[in-house]
């Protein structure tokens, strides 16, 4: 388990990696927008989970636009290193092909946390609910239909990072199953374990929603 040191040092490099890009540059790479806050100070502004996120720059301070919550370090780390990943990647845009997490570089060494995150939960709370699935996809994430399975549903995690959520409903024969999909072009953005923590993100608030629902 990392210690919280450990977050603040991952925090620190990614911050060190952007303090000398060029942020109109980034924020065209990563599909964000420029502004200025209520102090003048310049700040990159992009979609997350259906959230506006700021990024007060160039000293890298994070704040939610809807709420003015802070936002849990994990959650910083991953969206620095999306940024990051769309200057290396020179903003890569979707492919159109879908890969599964174990066909990402890595992915089966992360596939035991990328399971327990979030493939297993999802099936668990949605399996015996599907359409649950897509109503509360939608609300949270403005999610749009998909074509596989018997139920799944598009999320745009991040500007540049669409997630597919499937669904096969059980039988007498079997259970419910279910699968997370990834553009291929997640590789250029994301490490394995950055995909992991984010399909955690992506699944547990829907969790979340549908109990209250319950």
């Amino acid at each position: 388990m990392p210690r919280i040191d450990d977050y603040k040092q991952a925090l620190k490099l990614a911050s060190e990696q952007l303090t000398d890009k060029d942020p109109e540059l980034l924020a065209a790479l990563c599909d964000a927008v420029m502004g200025r806050d209520k102090e003048g100070r310049k700040t990159l502004v992009f979609n997350a989970l259906n959230q506006k996120v700021s990024i007060v720059w160039p000293e890298v301070a994070f704040v939610t636009e809807k709420t003015g919550e802070d936002i849990p370090i994990q959650q910083q780390i991953l969206y620095l290193h999306y940024l990051c990943g769309a200057w290396s990647s020179k903003g890569v845009r979707a492919t159109g092909e879908w890969v599964s997490f174990q066909e990402i570089p890595d992915g089966r060494f992360y596939m035991d946390a990328f399971q327990r995150r979030a493939k297993n939960p999802m099936v668990m709370t949605f399996g015996e609910k599907p359409d649950l699935l897509v109503k509360v996809a939608t609300e949270l994430y403005g999610a749009v239909p998909f074509n596989q399975g018997d139920v799944s549903v598009v999320v745009r995690a991040l500007p540049l990072v669409p997630i597919a959520l499937i669904l096969w409903k059980g039988d007498e024969e079997f259970p419910p199953e279910g699968n997370v999909l990834f553009d291929r072009s997640i590789i250029e953005i994301f490490s394995a374990e950055d995909i992991a923590w984010l399909s955690g993100m992506v699944v547990y608030p829907m969790i979340g929603r549908a109990k209250a629902k319950t």
